[in-house]
């Protein structure tokens, strides 16, 4: 620091104070001081800092990694994170830890952050009692079944299924099935998005009065071109399906295609949470609901940040998906035939 000093013309305290942020510093002078910082080759010793102030100026991101796929949602939700939580002087980890709370809470023990924010939370999640344990600051992208006293945002599901139908059914369609995640899975049985989703979808679904259909994926492209066979087998009149997991979402696009069925003459295809670039992959580009990873992103770090300065806590958010244009969406032709359809089986059969 001295060097630094030295080499810009001010003060030791003048250099400490723009590299604590303690007192305001004219652009001038910060501009000198971060010169002869480049030209020293200096870094503030981040060790030091933290022996100090007793914080690292670290937090984590906790995501199931094992359990979840890395898809575009998924890093919308990163980068916007480690975005906010560079704006106020953090810096953002990734933390690939299972959902057990196992791997948590050794990491979290070893004082290497300041705070973590939960990802993919189940509504029993086993990490929340960690961290409770340990007295560490966190907070959640997502809902637990009990919020009492807990910092968290998440996706407004309800909102998010009742835009999606509503939009088939003003479109005219009047057979919607729901494509969600396996809940048999012990993996998944708790998973936030999946049961409430599903559950979303049942009372919307019987509010507009339509017969409730809802088959499980397990959240693979595979796993979307199977259900999309299994679907035309048992609900040959399917005229539209939501389908919760973005991955299985285009295995769906695929399985059609491949069965002989055109999207979105034949059936449209509505994923409920999936970013741009990710819907961009099938041809045609898939219709979606757009992930509200960037807001969420922001939202659950300046939640955490929050704790960990002791200011006033970030209040609950709920935001919801919105439509976003593409392809895989349109209003249901005529019901085909019999015939179509066994034409289609048969071709199905010999391949």
């Amino acid at each position: 620091m001295r060097d630094v000093a030295e080499r810009a013309g001010v003060s030791i305290a003048t250099v400490s104070f723009l590299l604590n942020d303690t007192k305001p510093v004219t652009a001038t002078t910060r501009a000198r001081i971060e010169a002869a910082m480049a030209e020293l080759g200096y870094r503030r010793n981040v060790v030091a800092r933290a022996l100090a102030s007793r914080r690292t100026h670290i937090i984590a991101m906790a995501y199931p990694a094992l359990d979840h796929k890395f898809g575009f949602s998924a890093a919308e939700f990163f980068t916007s994170a480690a975005d906010a939580a560079r704006k106020q002087d953090y810096h953002l980890v990734l933390w690939p830890v299972g959902n057990d709370g196992t791997e948590l809470k050794e990491l979290v023990g070893q004082g290497l952050v300041d705070g973590v924010v939960l990802m993919e939370v189940q509504l029993d999640d086993p990490r929340v009692t960690v961290l409770q344990e340990t007295s560490t600051p966190f907070a959640l992208i997502g809902r637990t079944s009990s919020l009492e006293g807990l910092a968290h945002v998440d996706i407004d599901f309800d909102r998010t299924v009742e835009d999606a139908v509503g939009h088939l059914y003003e479109l005219g369609h009047r057979r919607i099935v729901l494509i969600s995640g396996n809940l048999t899975d012990p993996v998944f049985s708790t998973y936030g998005p999946y049961v409430r989703s599903e559950s979303a979808y049942r009372r919307v679904a019987a509010e507009y009065g339509l017969e409730i259909v809802v088959m499980e994926s397990s959240g693979s492209t595979q796993s979307g071109q199977e259900a999309m066979a299994q679907l035309v087998e048992a609900h040959p009149d399917t005229t539209g399906v939501l389908i919760v997991n973005e991955f299985a979402a285009l295995g769906a696009v695929a399985g059609l295609n491949r069965l002989g069925y055109k999207v979105p003459e034949d059936i449209s295809v509505l994923p409920l949470l999936m970013a741009p670039e990710m819907a961009a992959l099938t041809n045609p580009q898939l219709t979606i609901m757009r992930t509200p990873g960037p807001e969420l992103g922001q939202l659950g770090t300046e939640s955490l940040i929050r704790q960990v300065e002791g200011a006033d806590p970030l209040p609950p958010q709920l935001v919801p998906a919105k439509l976003y244009p593409g392809a895989t969406v349109a209003g249901p032709r005529a019901p085909r035939s019999k015939a179509g359809a066994g034409r289609r089986a048969a071709r199905k059969a010999r391949s």
